[in-house]
């Protein structure tokens, strides 16, 4: 049984970049869904593929890699609103990830979204994670 979903999305993508793995496969959940959406949409994985089975389905990660270097893309993923110590920000106080170079993933009233989206639509909530 897992206690946080989204940390053990985290871990497994984090984990499968170490690796150098180029597809990882992760349960599927309506949150995660977001999550690589937004991932997708910033350009930190190459493609995404949600395979519905007859439990809970599976979402596959193809990952991306620097043509030249192999050097992954995601440099670094990390959770910081956990179960035990939820972290949650207004509009005008997201904080920027390696000074606008990295993106900061906020669950908000309007939905999942980036904290520069956030900022812009005026809305607040709890910052899921860092990447860069």
């Amino acid at each position: 049984m897992n206690i946080d979903p989204v940390a053990d999305y985290l871990t497994r993508v984090r984990n499968a970049v170490l690796a150098s793995h180029r597809v990882v496969e992760i349960p599927a959940s309506n949150l995660k869904k977001e999550i690589t959406k937004i991932l997708f949409d910033q350009g930190y994985i190459l493609s995404y593929k949600f395979i519905d089975d007859e439990t809970q389905g599976v979402i596959k990660i193809a990952l991306k890699y620097d043509k030249f270097t192999n050097d992954p893309v995601i440099k670094k993923l990390q959770r910081v609103s956990k179960p035990g110590l939820r972290k949650y920000s207004g509009s005008d106080d997201i904080p920027r990830v390696l000074n606008g170079l990295g993106i900061s993933i906020v669950s908000t009233s309007k939905g999942v979204m980036t904290g520069k989206q956030a900022q812009r639509e005026h809305v607040g909530g709890e910052i899921l994670c860092y990447v860069y």
